[in-house]
C-alpha cells in the first residue's frame, strides 16, 4: 500500500507527486482529507478544554452550567462567533 496526497480538481484527483501506474491501471483509493487550519485549532480548543477538565476539583453539573449560561444577556453564540472571527 502507498500514500500519496492529491488534489481534488475539476472533477479529478491529480497527485501532487508523479505516482508509478500503468494506463488504465485501476486502482482503490481511500479518501481522508487533511486536517485544515480550522480542524487544528477545534482540536487544539478541545485538548485545553479537556485537560482544564482533567484538573478541575469540581465539574459543575448541568444544572449549574444552564443557571450561569442563563445570566447571560444577549446571544453566547453571537459573542462566539464575533469573537472566532471566521464566519
Amino acid at each position: 500500500m502507498r500514500h500519496f496526497e492529491a488534489v481534488y480538481e475539476h472533477g479529478v484527483l491529480r497527485p501532487l507527486e508523479p505516482i508509478a501506474l500503468t494506463e488504465f491501471q485501476r486502482v482503490t483509493l481511500t479518501i481522508s482529507g487533511l486536517p485544515t487550519a480550522h480542524s487544528q485549532r477545534d482540536f487544539r480548543v478541545v485538548e485545553r478544554a479537556r485537560a482544564e477538565i482533567a484538573s478541575a476539583l469540581t465539574v459543575p453539573t448541568i444544572e449549574e452550567v444552564r443557571a450561569a449560561l442563563a445570566s447571560i444577556s444577549g446571544s453566547v453564540s453571537q459573542d462566539v462567533i464575533a469573537q472566532r472571527g471566521d464566519y
